[in-house]
C-alpha cells in the first residue's frame, strides 16, 4: 500500500501563544501537517530590571520568612540568578536556608538542591492544593511565608486562590512575582491572532503558560471581542494547554479544555495530534464517496481536496445537517463576506463540486437549494 499524502493534521489551523520555544512548538505541528499562526502574546520583564522583585528580594533578606513554596524550576533559578546578578545571592541563600521549604514538584525541588536549599517536603503530583494541604494541615496562622510565582502582573497572580487561602488561614503571604509579563503589543501579530479567534479562523489555539491565556483573555476585552473568543473557544476553537495550571483561568469561565499527561513541549504537540481530528473533524459518506472534513480541507477516499474559503464553507454548511437541504439563502449567510447576491453561492457550489472531483457529492434540490446525497451519516 503507497502512503497517504496526508499527515495527521493535515487541514487543521493552530494558533500558538508561547513567547518561549515557540518556533520549536510551531515546528513540531507544521511537521505533522498543520498550518500554524503564531504570536507571542506576552513580554517578560527582564529580571536584572525588575524593581519590584529586587525590593521583594531585600526585604527577605532583612526578615527571613518563617516558611518558603518554590512553584517553577525555572522561576527559582531565575531569582537566584538575579540575585546573584545585585550582589544578594549569599545573603539570600541563607535567608531562605533558615526556613521551612516546600516545592510543588520535582523541577522546583531540583532548582532549590541547586542552590542548596533542601525541600521539606514536595508532591509527587505537581499539585498547588496537595501544596496548600500540606501547609495547613501544619498550621500556618501567623507564619510569614514566600511563595515564589512565576508569570505574573501587577493585577494577576497565577494562583490567586492559593494564596487567599493561605491569608485566610492567618499566614502573612510575600509574593515573589518572578518573570513579571506585560501582554504584547498592541496593533501587531498579537491582535490579529485574538482577532482570527474571534472570527473561528482556527481549529485549536495551544497555551503554555497561565499568562499567555489571562493576555489572551485581557486583550479581547480590550479590543471589544471579549464575548466573540469566549464564544469561539467554548465551541469551534479548541483550547489546548500544556496542564492544568495553564487551563485553570479558562476551565473558570467554562471554557472546555485538554491536555497531556506531561506537562511537556512534545507532550502538547503529541496530544494535539492525537486529539484535534477527533474533535474538529467530521466523516460523512456522500454518493458512495468517503468524506472527512477538517478545517481547511476534505479528504475524499484518503485524497486530500484542497478548498478556497468559500467552498470550504459551503461544505460545512451542508454537512452541519448531513442530507438535508439548505437553502441558498442560508448558504448565502455561511459565506466568507456579507455578499447579497444569492449568485455567489451557485459560484461557491460550483468550485466545491469541482474541489471535490464529482458532480455527484452535491445534489441541487429545484426551487430548494442543495443538500449533500448522504449514504450514512456518522460522526467522529
Amino acid at each position: 500500500m503507497s502512503e497517504p499524502e496526508w499527515a495527521p493534521l493535515t487541514g487543521f489551523r493552530v494558533a500558538v501563544t508561547s513567547a518561549r520555544r515557540a518556533d520549536e512548538l510551531a515546528a513540531l505541528l507544521r511537521r505533522r501537517g498543520a498550518s500554524v499562526t503564531g504570536a507571542a502574546a506576552i513580554e517578560m520583564v527582564p529580571l536584572p530590571d525588575d524593581d519590584e522583585l529586587r525590593q521583594h528580594t531585600h526585604a527577605l533578606i532583612d526578615e527571613p520568612p518563617d516558611i518558603v513554596v518554590a512553584t517553577t524550576g525555572i522561576g527559582l533559578r531565575g531569582w537566584m540568578a538575579a540575585a546573584d546578578g545585585w550582589g544578594m545571592a549569599t545573603e539570600l541563600t541563607a535567608a531562605l536556608g533558615r526556613a521551612r521549604i516546600v516545592s510543588r514538584g520535582p523541577k522546583a525541588t531540583g532548582a532549590l538542591r541547586a542552590a542548596g536549599l533542601p525541600e521539606e517536603w514536595s508532591p509527587e503530583s505537581e499539585s498547588s492544593r496537595e501544596v496548600l494541604h500540606y501547609l495547613l494541615e501544619g498550621g500556618i496562622a501567623g507564619a510569614r511565608i514566600a511563595v515564589q510565582l512565576h508569570g505574573a502582573t501587577d493585577d494577576w497572580d497565577p494562583f490567586p486562590e492559593f494564596l487567599d487561602e493561605l491569608r485566610s488561614a492567618g499566614a502573612y503571604v510575600v509574593p515573589i512575582r518572578v518573570y513579571r509579563w506585560h501582554p504584547a503589543p498592541r496593533n501587531g501579530e498579537f491582535d490579529q491572532l485574538v482577532a482570527g479567534i474571534a472570527e473561528e479562523k482556527f481549529d485549536a489555539v495551544s497555551f503554555t503558560s497561565a499568562p499567555a491565556v489571562a493576555s489572551v483573555l485581557m486583550r479581547a476585552t480590550e479590543m471589544g471581542l471579549e464575548a466573540a473568543v469566549l464564544s469561539a473557544l467554548r465551541t469551534s476553537v479548541h483550547a489546548m494547554c500544556v496542564g492544568p495550571v495553564t487551563a485553570r483561568p479558562l476551565v473558570r469561565l467554562g471554557v472546555p479544555t485538554s491536555a497531556p499527561e506531561r506537562m511537556r513541549l512534545g507532550a502538547l504537540a503529541r496530544h494535539i495530534t492525537d486529539e484535534l481530528p477527533l474533535l474538529q473533524s467530521r466523516t460523512i459518506r456522500v454518493a458512495g464517496h468517503l468524506l472527512e472534513i477538517r478545517g481547511t480541507c476534505v479528504l475524499v477516499d484518503g485524497a486530500v481536496r484542497s478548498m478556497s474559503p468559500a467552498a470550504m464553507a459551503t461544505m460545512r454548511a451542508l454537512a452541519h445537517r448531513p442530507g438535508a437541504v439548505v437553502s441558498r439563502t442560508d448558504l448565502l449567510r455561511a459565506l466568507p463576506g456579507s455578499g447579497t447576491d444569492t449568485h455567489a453561492v451557485e459560484t461557491a457550489v460550483l468550485r466545491l463540486r469541482s474541489a471535490l472531483g464529482d458532480k455527484k457529492m452535491v445534489a441541487t434540490v429545484v426551487k430548494r437549494g442543495y443538500r449533500l446525497p448522504v449514504d450514512e451519516a456518522c460522526a467522529s
